[in-house]
């Protein structure tokens, strides 16, 4: 049985979002800016290396921190 949406925790909060998404596509669904943050997957950094072919799936936890410059 094919999942057509996913529950996953973000920095928290339970949301729900279509099932498939890569973790790029959930950070552009977000309007997140993916250069300016840090992805935490399930407790462990992930890499940017790896997000293209992460595909978020039903009970991923993602802790997402945006980096913020100043003076």
């Amino acid at each position: 049985m094919l999942l057509s949406q996913v529950t996953v925790l973000i920095n928290g909060d339970s949301n729900i979002y279509p099932a498939g998404l890569t973790l790029p596509q959930l950070l552009e669904h977000l309007h997140l800016n993916p250069r300016l943050i840090a992805v935490e997957y399930n407790g462990e950094i992930l890499h940017r290396q790896f997000w293209e072919q992460q595909k978020v799936q039903e009970g991923d936890r993602l802790e997402i921190v945006t980096i913020v410059g100043g003076g």
